[in-house]
Parts: C-alpha cells; sequence; structure tokens
C-alpha cells in the first residue's frame, strides 16, 4: 500500500514498486526504440515512446491527486497505456522491427507492470468496488473481414 501524506493522499509514487518496474520499462522500451529505422522516427518510434513513458507519468499523476478515486482514475489511465505499449510492440515484432527474443522479454515485463496495476488498483478501493469485469458485448465482425473482436475485460472504479 502507498505511503500516505494525509487521509487520501499518497506522499511519493517513488516508493511504490509499480512505479519503479513501469519507469524501468520505459527506459528499455526507449534503448529498444533506438534501433527502429529512422522512417519510424515520427510513426512506431513516437508512438511506442510515448505509450510507455504515460505508463510511469498516469501513475506520478494520480498519486499527486487528492483522493483515492482520483488515484484509482489515473491508476486505471495507466494500465490502458500499458495495453497500448504491449499492442506496440506486437506491431513492432511483427512488423520486424523488434526481435521475438526481445518482444517476449519486453512483453513479461508490461504484463508484470499491468498485473502490478491491477493489484493496486484492488488495494486502493476495496474488493466489492473494484473487480475485472467482463464486458457484455458478443464477439463482432469488422467491417467486410472475417475477423472477430473478442469481448474485453476493463477494470472498473467507482
Amino acid at each position: 500500500m502507498p505511503a500516505k501524506k494525509g487521509e487520501d493522499e499518497v506522499q511519493d509514487f517513488k516508493e511504490l514498486k509499480v512505479w519503479s518496474k513501469a519507469h524501468a520499462v520505459t527506459l528499455a522500451v526507449y534503448q529498444l526504440a533506438r534501433q527502429f529505422p529512422k522512417e519510424e522516427l515520427y510513426g512506431l518510434t513516437s508512438q511506442i515512446r510515448r505509450s510507455a513513458a504515460s505508463v510511469g507519468a498516469n501513475i506520478a499523476e494520480g498519486c499527486g491527486r487528492r483522493s483515492d478515486g482520483e488515484l484509482c482514475r489515473f491508476l486505471q489511465i495507466a494500465y490502458g497505456s500499458a495495453a497500448e505499449l504491449e499492442y506496440h510492440l506486437l506491431l513492432a515484432r511483427d512488423l520486424h522491427i523488434l526481435e521475438s527474443a526481445k518482444f517476449q522479454i519486453m512483453e513479461r515485463q508490461v504484463d508484470e507492470v499491468q498485473r502490478m496495476l491491477t493489484s493496486l488498483i484492488q488495494s486502493v478501493r476495496p474488493a466489492s468496488k473494484v473487480k475485472l469485469e467482463p464486458r457484455r458485448e458478443p464477439a463482432r465482425a469488422i467491417g467486410s473481414s472475417s475477423q472477430l473482436v473478442a469481448p474485453s475485460s476493463k477494470l472498473v472504479c467507482p
């Protein structure tokens, strides 16, 4: 549980293990992105760096807010940024910009950050108020292709 300043305020985001892990992932992403082709500088390179940095930045911003509800909201945004980073890494692998072995290492690290965020969100809000809920929408086709969109899950904070 994060250190408290007052009743609802987190003192220092740098004390959170999830922030430290997210920061380490961001540094690793910046190193990996240096190897991306120059023509991707304003495309995938920029997007992957932005999504990586957004995870730690949202954890930090949430810790600076005045209530657990606001902290929870920013932790959810951080979780979404981690999911975005996961996709960008997958895209880089599939475009053969990122080696499979490096992708697997990064994927495990991002997954760990996501699990840590989920745990922190659950510790900030009582278990009865925060849950991983599947969306109720059925799988659907995209456009005229035969690809299906599987039902997804999302974290819910009141």
